[in-house]
């Protein structure tokens, strides 16, 4: 019974530790549309930018690098937000 028992308070807290933040992160996106929004269209032109058969002029390996670089700011805004918020 104990291990039973140890076994659903292990998977409980690996649960909460995954759940919770991405429920976090989406409530953020959600209190934050604009952001979420261009997060949105910088995914679909990275896309685009790599499935387009030119390079634009030798800056499309830059412009696909910043532009990950970017999103990956803003989720990062996000995640502080929601973690700030949480504490709350």
């Amino acid at each position: 019974m104990k291990k039973y028992l140890a076994i659903f308070a292990l998977a409980f807290i690996v649960t909460t530790a995954f759940v919770i933040p991405q429920q976090n992160e989406r409530t953020e996106a959600s209190e934050h549309p604009r952001i979420k929004k261009a997060i949105h269209e910088m995914e679909d032109a990275i896309d685009y930018m790599e499935k387009a058969p030119h390079d634009f002029g030798g800056h499309k390996a830059d412009a696909i690098r910043d532009t990950k670089a970017a999103i990956k700011s803003l989720k990062l805004a996000l995640e502080y937000r929601a973690k700030v918020d949480n504490k709350k």
